[in-house]
């Protein structure tokens, strides 16, 4: 019932922008902050960017502020997650996640930054 399926990831060129969307469904989605995450290989999971339920407050790692930027789209229980100025350091398997308990994760989105 409880869905988010991440899109727009792929295979891109360091330097270049890429957006990710974050689509959900089956749930109060104004109810609950969606963020992001992602692993990279050998890597543990971690939080890229977190968008609370009415955008009052936004975060980013520092691996991504100043080129990242996290929205959310409360009319079409979407978040998307935009990078610029990508480095191969962002190859990652991206997640959104609902912040909840239990948590509900997607299944992922690969983005790989090669040239």
């Amino acid at each position: 019932q409880v869905q988010l399926v991440e899109s727009g990831g792929g295979l891109v060129q360091p330097g270049g922008s890429l957006t990710l969307s974050c689509a959900t469904s089956g749930f109060d989605f104004t109810s609950y902050d969606v963020n992001w995450y992602r692993q990279g290989p050998g890597k543990e999971r971690e939080l890229v960017a977190s968008i609370s339920r009415y955008t009052r407050r936004i975060n980013y790692a520092g691996s991504v502020r100043g080129r990242a930027t996290i929205s959310r789209d409360n009319s079409k229980d979407t978040v998307t997650l935009k990078i610029n100025s990508l480095e191969p350091e962002d190859t990652a398997v991206y997640y959104c996640k609902r912040e909840s308990s239990p948590a509900a994760w997607g299944k992922g989105t690969q983005v790989t930054v090669s040239s």
